[in-house]
């Protein structure tokens, strides 16, 4: 079946996620610095989870713009996927709330590891129906950078136990490994 209409869905949802997160931020009362910089684990945590979220809406481009075809199982592996995202805003709240507390640390990082197992199963759901030896196949092999990421958001789940700082450093050490654009697939597709 044709993929347009998972690109469109897809897009939408993480519209309205980041939307959701957008009007968790509640401008202060008063005009002054400082005010506004009582307002930091709200802008910090923001500011983390909207690049989250804008990595997996490049990387989710990417790899539709390399699929040719989506079928019932990539259908639900990306629903199963834009679960675990729409579950972003709740936990960045939680941590804004608590001013990064153990829990809700843990929770954002838990959160985080299974939208990235999720979107390694669309991986597969998208390889498996285009074949291994496919473009898309062949461009995908073997993701180093999502077997670090995991081990790095299974390392500061129990951090955040520890020292909660710790597992936000954490998160934000594998959002900016994600800063620096996955180029698989964009070199192993025909140039248009």
């Amino acid at each position: 079946m044709p993929k347009g209409r998972l690109e469109a869905f897809s897009d939408g949802v993480l519209a309205i996620i980041i939307t959701i997160m957008v009007l968790e931020l509640h401008a202060p009362k008063e005009a002054t610095w400082g005010a506004v910089g009582v307002l930091w684990p709200t802008l910090v945590s923001y500011l983390l989870s909207f690049v989250y979220v804008g990595i997996y809406w490049s990387n989710h481009h990417h790899l539709l713009q390399a699929a040719r075809h989506v079928n019932g199982a990539t259908l639900w592996a990306n629903l199963h996927w834009l679960f675990w995202l729409s579950l972003v805003p709740f936990v960045t709240n939680w941590v804004n709330a608590t001013y990064f507390a153990a829990l809700p640390m843990a929770a954002y990082g838990v959160v985080l590891l299974l939208a990235a197992a999720a979107y390694l199963l669309l991986e597969w759901t998208l390889v498996s129906s285009h074949g291994r030896e496919s473009a898309l196949g062949r461009a995908l092999g073997i993701d180093v950078k999502a077997g670090v990421s995991a081990a790095l958001y299974g390392s500061a789940i129990p951090l955040a136990f520890v020292r909660p700082w710790i597992a936000g450093v954490i998160y934000a050490v594998v959002a900016l490994m994600w800063l620096v654009p996955d180029r698989r697939i964009e070199r192993a597709m025909p140039r248009e």
